[in-house]
């Protein structure tokens, strides 16, 4: 099933529908319905299925089809081909995380077979990569089930390790505008690169204000809020005074932390430092931010139910918390209990020979067998 999976090029920029299409022939072959909820042009897909009784509470195992990118990246063996080496499954989406998915398509014979107290919902996504945003209309749909889930497991990589804990992520666009003219006249124009660099700076001075100074929390690596700016274009040619540049950034936040603070510290420093010498030019110049998406982080408490009960099902008496991000902060907002919990380790993700050790793959089949001995009837 991994291998079936891996070998569908499900690239965020791509569509996902042969992939949907294929797990809702497989699921149909077995008696389930799928319900699909599309994206804006059709061209991708959520998939959300019940086995068992939809009219109680059941467990909703979650997990995106989207992988990243394999473009400029070196691998060893094509990475849309499943190739198995020295105990190890390389290819794109093995870790991250079709092997999860995997797991779960390849063990709902079983589920059915035993009987089912309660149901197990599969809840499949797109594009996750790009922000967790197929899951968003998946989530907002759930309000066809009788009975929402009573707690949800998504399968991000963690080693099998029961996670209970992500920062939140809010992604930024800067728009900075110049007024354009020849450089050796610079001082008639408005530069937007170099006022879009001295924006960056003051970020970088965030940034290491929070390294530094904290708030710090020891559960997350790093144990503090990250402030990254990730791209920056702008200008045409060296002798001309760049009118436009726009840069992207995002702010990684820990629980409780208010990132509106540190934006408004920012915008604060544009408007009195920065914006105040470009207007003197010209006074259409300025910056502008547009935000691009909020992505909840997730904060479990370690006594909570779900939480107890994912921990029997890993044999695991330790949680955790990690700084990427994952849809389980959204299931959460959502009012569904949510603890991440999957085979294969992020070091491994979005990077060339991506892989997952067989190994997590029958830890993973070994933590879906304690789950049929809780939700199934034999």
């Amino acid at each position: 099933m991994i291998e079936r999976l891996v070998g569908f090029d499900t690239t965020s920029n791509l569509s996902n529908l042969e992939a949907i299409g294929f797990i809702r022939d497989y699921l149909a072959g077995l008696g389930v319905e799928s319900r699909l909820t599309h994206d804006d042009s059709g061209r991708k897909a959520n998939l959300f299925a019940t086995l068992g009784p939809a009219d109680r509470p059941g467990v909703l195992l979650s997990g995106h089809t989207d992988v990243v990118p394999v473009a400029g990246q070196e691998w060893a063996s094509a990475p849309f081909t499943l190739a198995e080496r020295d105990g190890r499954l390389f290819g794109r989406g093995t870790s991250d995380m079709k092997s999860f998915i995997g797991v779960c398509l390849a063990m709902a014979p079983d589920f059915l077979r035993r009987g089912l107290a309660e149901p197990i919902h599969f809840a499949f996504s797109y594009d996750e990569e790009v922000g967790c945003i197929g899951v968003r209309r998946l989530i907002a749909d759930l309000d066809h089930l009788p009975v929402p889930p009573r707690l949800c497991i998504v399968g991000e990589p963690t080693e099998m390790k029961v996670i209970i804990g992500h920062k939140a992520k809010r992604s930024l666009r800067a728009r900075v505008r110049g007024l354009e003219g020849h450089s050796a006249l610079a001082h008639r124009g408005v530069n937007a690169v170099e006022a879009a660099a001295e924006t960056v700076a003051k970020l970088k001075a965030i940034a290491r204000r929070l390294r530094d100074d904290g708030p710090h929390d020891a559960d997350f690596d790093p144990p503090y809020t990250t402030v990254h700016t990730g791209v920056i274009q702008g200008g045409t040619a060296l002798n001309i005074v760049p009118g436009e540049c726009h840069f992207e950034f995002e702010i990684r936040s820990l629980p409780g932390h208010d990132d509106d603070a540190l934006l408004a510290e920012l915008t604060d420093y544009v408007a009195r430092r920065i914006e105040p010498e470009m207007k003197a030019v010209d006074a259409r110049a300025g910056v502008s931010f547009d935000e691009v998406n909020v992505t909840a982080g997730l904060d479990m408490r370690e006594d909570d139910e779900a939480v107890r009960f994912v921990q029997a099902l890993a044999g695991a008496n330790a949680t955790g918390r990690v700084s990427f991000g994952t849809e389980a902060g959204l299931f959460q907002q959502a009012g569904i209990p949510t603890v991440v919990c999957g085979p294969g380790s992020i070091d491994q993700a979005h990077k060339p020979d991506e892989f997952v050790a067989v190994e997590q793959v029958a830890r993973c089949e070994a933590f879906m067998a304690r789950l049929m001995e809780r939700v199934c009837r034999g």
